[in-house]
């Protein structure tokens, strides 16, 4: 799959899914938290499914 994400969207999705992961492992938040491994995964592979749908790219444009 083609790269769509990158900088500041890239380290916000890790940032996230690590925070709700972390909040759904403890109880804080119910099992919906887990949700968190979607944005961790597409940070991990900086791509995005949905992103790659509607035409979407936060990657820096290649000079």
């Amino acid at each position: 799959m083609k790269t769509n994400v990158g900088g500041l969207d890239k380290t916000l999705r890790l940032i996230v899914g690590i925070v709700l992961i972390a909040l759904a492992a403890t109880g804080v938040i119910g099992v919906w938290g887990w949700i968190g491994v979607v944005p961790l995964l597409t940070g991990l592979f900086n791509t995005c499914p949905a992103y790659s749908l509607l035409g979407i790219s936060t990657c820096k444009p290649k000079a």
